[in-house]
């Protein structure tokens, strides 16, 4: 499994604007990279929108190196908390790229683009870590999800397999790179069949109508496929360049019904949904041959088993069941690096517990009907622990009880609310915006701040959510 990618080949690779790389020249960089990386522990990547960050992904993957993506908008707690958690013994940046403070612990190295001889290198096997994503929980600092070359190259075939996936597709995105979405389905891909990612580095419907003058595929999640339906029915270009591509796909969050009618009536095109988290990366997806219909995330994906519980862990086998999602299967992680116990919390018996709740059609498409545990909020295509965000804001010398919830939004999918008891004289929203956006990231920042006289609590003391949303 040590050649995961078509490496070998003239067609282009990587595109970032101007910036190409061919699969031959991408080999000859990242090979180069990948025999300075041969014997490190770890390394971590500063993740920009950028095409080092993809030449470094890969010399790491070459190498047998696990990699450590960085959201190069992270607080400095969360990198504090990385960097020590992960221990990486190089940060890899492509050059003038100017890192924070948190990482002057770490040697830096550049990522160029220079190329030559390369031997080859020795297989680390198929458990071995790969990469290794961090992603936030309701509560505590961030874990660290140890992803094994077996579930990215399962993971990527199977998703090959139902999107009929090929050397001569160009998928066109602007996902951020240190997240599955964007990094393994977005960039790995593309590279393993040995087609073409082009990178939009931003989103906007501009971009889009251009790239997929000879795109074949986009991912989006639906934040950007909610601007995408506001507009599509009024420009005809953006209109005919979806129209023409093979396959649009959704992911991260639920696509709103009346946003997938509005761009199927405007194109012609049914938007695919799939369903997957960083600890399983894809579980379920519509099939390219498949019945797109709103609100669906498909049948399990090869290799995949998916099954429905009940709280005491039954399965349930009736059609139309509401239960929580259990996965099985070669696409899942190994653990949270350094965290056995949450590792164990995570399975029963050899199932991934999601957390997250759905039925079954009578066809095997899955849907998905909310969270198990209330406290995420699905915002831009990011899932957020509402409880880091409350132990953020109570830091804030101005606030004295907070509890943070999520409500719709036609753009995000929902927007974070923080609902504040204030200490005295009410801090500003934007204060409190921008404190929360410093610890942690900017996508966590409360959009809407309400001041209350009290927060609503049982006779455990447990403060009540649902009566603050009523």
């Amino acid at each position: 499994m040590t050649l995961m990618f078509a490496l070998q080949s003239d067609r282009v690779a990587l595109r970032f604007g101007d910036r190409t790389l061919t699969h031959t020249e991408l080999a000859a960089c990242a090979g180069t990279l990948a025999q300075q990386l041969s014997g490190l522990p770890r390394v971590a990547i500063w993740a920009t929108p950028a095409i080092e960050t993809c030449v470094a992904v890969v010399a790491a993957l070459l190498a047998g190196v696990p990699a450590v993506p960085l959201n190069p908008k992270v607080g400095e707690r969360e990198l504090a908390h990385i960097v020590s958690d992960s221990a990486p013994a190089l940060v890899l940046a492509a050059p003038g790229t100017r890192l924070p403070t948190g990482l002057d612990s770490v040697p830096r190295r550049d990522v160029t683009l220079d190329g030559g001889d390369f031997g080859p290198f020795a297989d680390p096997g198929d458990e071995a870590p790969a990469l290794i994503v961090y992603t936030s929980g309701t509560t505590g600092a961030p874990k660290g999800v140890v992803l094994p070359r077996r579930a990215i190259v399962s993971t990527l075939d199977a998703v090959a397999e139902a999107w009929e996936w090929t050397s001569e597709d160009v998928l066109v995105h602007a996902l951020p790179l240190f997240h599955v979405h964007g990094l393994i389905l977005g960039v790995l891909g593309p590279l393993r069949r040995g087609g073409t990612v082009h990178h939009l580095g931003k989103f906007s419907t501009d971009a889009v109508t251009q790239a997929l003058n000879d795109g074949t595929m986009m991912f989006g999640v639906p934040t950007m496929y909610h601007r995408i339906a506001e507009e599509v029915g009024e420009d005809v270009k953006l209109a005919d360049a979806l129209s023409g591509a093979r396959l649009l796909v959704s992911g991260s969050a639920a696509l709103p019904v009346r946003d997938h009618e509005r761009i199927a009536a405007a194109t012609g095109q049914r938007v695919v949904e799939r369903y997957g988290m960083t600890e399983t990366l894809m579980n379920t997806s519509v099939r390219a041959d498949g019945d797109r219909r709103p609100g669906a995330v498909g049948v399990p994906l090869p290799g995949v088993e998916v099954r429905l519980v009940d709280d005491a862990g039954l399965a349930l086998d009736d059609v139309g069941a509401i239960g929580e999602i259990q996965v099985r299967g070669p696409n899942l992680f190994t653990e949270y690096l350094n965290r056995p116990d949450a590792t164990a919390e995570a399975f029963a018996d050899g199932w991934f517990r999601t957390g997250d709740v759905g039925t079954r059609d009578e066809d095997g498409y899955f849907r998905i009907v909310g969270r198990k545990a209330t406290d995420i909020i699905k915002s831009g295509g990011y899932k957020i622990g509402a409880g880091e965000i409350e132990n953020a804001l109570l830091e804030h010398p101005g606030v004295k009880e907070v509890a943070v919830t999520g409500e719709p939004d036609d753009d995000l999918g929902e927007r974070i609310v923080a609902w504040v008891v204030p200490a005295g004289a009410e801090p500003s929203s934007g204060e409190l915006a921008d404190h929360v956006a410093r610890l942690l990231t900017p996508h966590k920042r409360p959009r809407v701040v309400r001041f209350v006289e009290s927060l609503p609590r049982n006779d455990m003391g447990k403060v009540m959510k649902r009566a603050l949303r009523a």
